[in-house]
């Protein structure tokens, strides 16, 4: 079976009817039974607007990149995307193959 990661970037500022999206995006991962998801705060990065959000001590409260990601079948993951695209119509999504290990027997 062929496995992907779906990579979702965001902002700490972006919402989703009234919730953090990145919050947002999770509760619909779990609802949508995807194996695995996580969320990882960023310190610095920027977009398409090419304006450099950091974590640096002088910029308080900056907007910091935020990116959600899941792991399952394919299928499943394709199944989700065009309601994830209704939800974040203009954030960047990205689809990777990946080999997925499973955990070892412990003996």
């Amino acid at each position: 079976m062929k496995h992907v990661i779906l990579r979702i970037y965001l902002s700490e500022k972006d919402s989703y009817r009234g919730k953090a999206a990145y919050h947002a995006v999770i509760e619909f991962f779990k609802k949508a039974g995807i194996a695995g998801a996580t969320v990882h705060h960023c310190i610095e990065g920027y977009g398409v607007d090419h304006v450099i959000h950091t974590a640096n001590v002088l910029r308080l409260g900056a907007d910091l990149p935020i990116i959600v990601q899941a792991v399952d079948a394919e299928d499943k993951i394709r199944a989700i995307i065009p309601e994830l695209r209704q939800m974040l119509p203009r954030e960047l999504m990205i689809l990777q193959e990946v080999e997925v290990i499973p955990p070892s027997e412990i003996k």
